[in-house]
């Protein structure tokens, strides 16, 4: 069967590596190391279950989630399918 420039199963495996990059953007925004005992922001004391569940948290859930929605959405914009990175 005839499918232009694309080879068989090409959107899966776009889709795939779109994922995975995905995921690992997320790993490397993880915390890591020692957690700290005390909120970076605020002060306040980070709770033991909290820096148990989450190793190198350095903030409390409070000024957490004020950094969150701060934070600019990615996009999600996929190069891998896009014409310019094709011409480059």
């Amino acid at each position: 069967m005839a499918t232009g420039w694309a080879g068989d199963g090409a959107v899966n495996e776009q889709i795939d590596a779109t994922v995975k990059d995905a995921v690992e953007r997320a790993k490397r925004r993880l915390p890591q190391g020692p957690s700290a005992s005390h909120c970076e922001e605020c002060g306040g004391e980070i709770p033991q279950a909290r820096r148990t569940a989450l190793p190198g948290v350095k903030l409390c859930v409070t000024c957490q989630e004020a950094v969150d929605r701060e934070a600019v959405a990615f996009s999600g914009y996929n190069r891998r399918g896009s014409k310019d990175s094709q011409l480059r």
